[in-house]
């Protein structure tokens, strides 16, 4: 699944982002929250793919877990 998580440099200010799309897991997981389905969020996201909601619950569920000290 890391594949389809991107950083890069200088895009979305280093965000992760989905597949080198523009699109930050952040505003997906936003989306989410808000009660938009994923159904609905391909609608209006149509670049996006199914696959790319399991990287990004992977992503933040690896992010969550850090603990800072």
């Amino acid at each position: 699944m890391e594949e389809r998580i991107t950083i890069e440099a200088g895009k979305r200010s280093g965000q992760p982002c989905i597949r080198g799309l523009r699109i930050t897991v952040w505003e997906v997981l936003g989306w989410l929250a808000a009660g938009m389905s994923e159904e609905q969020i391909l609608k209006d996201y149509p670049e996006l793919e199914p696959a790319d909601f399991r990287a990004v619950f992977e992503d933040a569920s690896r992010v969550g877990r850090r603990v800072a000290l």
